[in-house]
């Protein structure tokens, strides 16, 4: 059986995961973060999966349903999403960390014929098989064994590292160190013995990295590492999410979804095919089924239903589904989520400091890259500069000024404020509403 660990908040993703759970946030163009995992365990011959989900679950739901895309929908195993729930003489709270999860539904690892369980994050992007993993479990009568690569010291801090005797017995382990001891991290891919499982979760173990995996060290348990050299990524953060997306481009990309042999399978609707137009220009880029081009795309990923309009610019860029470029705006080195519309000549990443962090979210992001929320509508002529927050369902009435500078963010402003911004000067026009305002209005603002 895998358990596939999907509830997290994923709060380093910014906007990106605020109305989604991590593992749903779209990845490639077409794809979501959890397909990458789902894939694995159907191309592994894994056939029983258990999703536990918790934050902003119900994109995930409507994404996996009944697990159809992956050949999950069956009498017998299939896919089953689970959620925190109330029970009888037990206090209703939220999972308390990844191995509470796995311990509140216990009953329904117990009562499944599996006697081996893969534990999965849900939120890394990475192609593994999984048989060699469990047959080396069971070889070494392991009560855990758990898929370790060499990682840059730099991330280590974030991680578990830790050290193995000539074994591959895990002798030492440290957890997101401050001062990392090692390079060697684990990729929070487990596989258990179910009696193990059963013996090391506990109320008070809350986390495999934090409490078990050091308890069953320490208790004298069959602790090993399995080294994996493959393409494995975090893409925890909005800077390592770009950067993953921007590493499909290359000429021979080390993720390779072009692998017939390693598909990785999606929930696709139907679409008809990309279309480009004769005044567009697209250079080493990823471009969807139902995407209609008509300006200039450069070294950008485009999900289902993009649309570029003429004069348009789309420079090292990600652009989610059904998001419109109008005609003469320009985006560069931005993320705009699903359905984000921007309006004529309107600058999405302007100007050249990269280094002045968003004032609100300066640990997110500090790297250049601006981010749009869901279903925003982005002002006609509006400039908007490097490490810019945009919330989600944000309308042409919550921009103030024609000049969003770098490291500002734009929120929804509450109906009062809008109200009074449009009576003292905001004027809107046609379909995005664009704004013309006098500078006491920004100052008021």
């Amino acid at each position: 059986m895998a358990v596939i660990l999907a509830g997290g908040e994923g709060e380093r993703l910014s906007i990106l995961s605020s109305v989604r759970a991590k593992p749903a946030v779209p990845f490639g163009g077409k794809y979501r973060i959890i397909d990458f995992t789902l894939s694995n365990c159907v191309n592994s011959e894994i056939d029983n999966v258990v999703v536990l989900t918790q934050d902003n679950p119900r994109s995930l739901n409507d994404h996996i349903g009944l697990g159809r895309p992956w050949d999950l929908d069956r009498n017998h195993g299939g896919v089953k999403l689970l959620q925190p729930y109330i029970a009888r003489n037990r206090v209703a709270e939220w999972y308390r960390g990844t191995a509470d999860a796995v311990l509140q539904n216990i009953n329904v690892i117990e009562h499944d014929t599996a006697d081996t369980i893969v534990v999965l994050a849900g939120d890394h992007i990475y192609k593994m098989d999984y048989a060699p993993f469990i047959a080396a479990h069971r070889r070494k009568r392991a009560d855990v064994t758990i898929a370790v690569r060499r990682v840059p010291l730099a991330e280590a801090t974030r991680m578990g590292i830790l050290a193995m005797d000539d074994t591959d017995r895990i002798v030492e382990w440290q957890e997101k160190p401050k001062q990392p001891k090692s390079d060697l991290a684990s990729m929070g891919v487990y596989v258990f013995s179910k009696r193990a499982l059963r013996r090391w979760l506990g109320e008070d173990r809350i986390d495999f990295g934090r409490h078990v995996i050091p308890a069953m060290i320490d208790g004298g348990a069959r602790v090993f590492g399995y080294h994996f050299d493959g393409y494995w990524q975090d893409v925890g953060t909005v800077q390592s999410f770009w950067e993953a997306n921007m590493a499909l481009l290359a000429d021979q990309p080390e993720l390779d979804l072009y692998d017939k042999e390693w598909l990785i399978h999606t929930r696709s609707e139907e679409r008809a095919p990309a279309k480009i137009g004769p005044t567009a220009q697209v250079h080493r880029s990823l471009v969807s089924h139902g995407c209609v081009i008509n300006g200039t795309v450069v070294n950008s990923v485009l999900s289902p239903g993009v649309r570029i309009d003429v004069g348009a610019v789309v420079r090292d860029s990600i652009v989610m589904f059904d998001s419109v470029v109008r005609a003469g705006a320009v985006i560069d080195r931005s993320i705009l989520d699903k359905e984000v519309v921007v309006g004529q000549g309107a600058i999405v990443g302007d100007g050249s400091d990269f280094d002045t962090p968003n004032s609100q979210e300066p640990g997110r992001l500090n790297t250049g890259i601006t981010v749009v929320g869901k279903r925003s509508l982005i002002p006609r002529g509006v400039r908007i500069g490097r490490n810019v927050r945009v919330a989600g369902d944000v309308r042409t009435s919550d921009f103030v000024s024609r000049v969003v500078r770098t490291g500002s963010s734009i929120d929804r402003l509450p109906e009062r404020r809008r109200r009074a911004v449009a009576v003292d000067g905001i004027a809107h026009d046609g379909n995005l509403g664009v704004a013309v305002e006098a500078a006491d209005v920004a100052r008021r603002a």
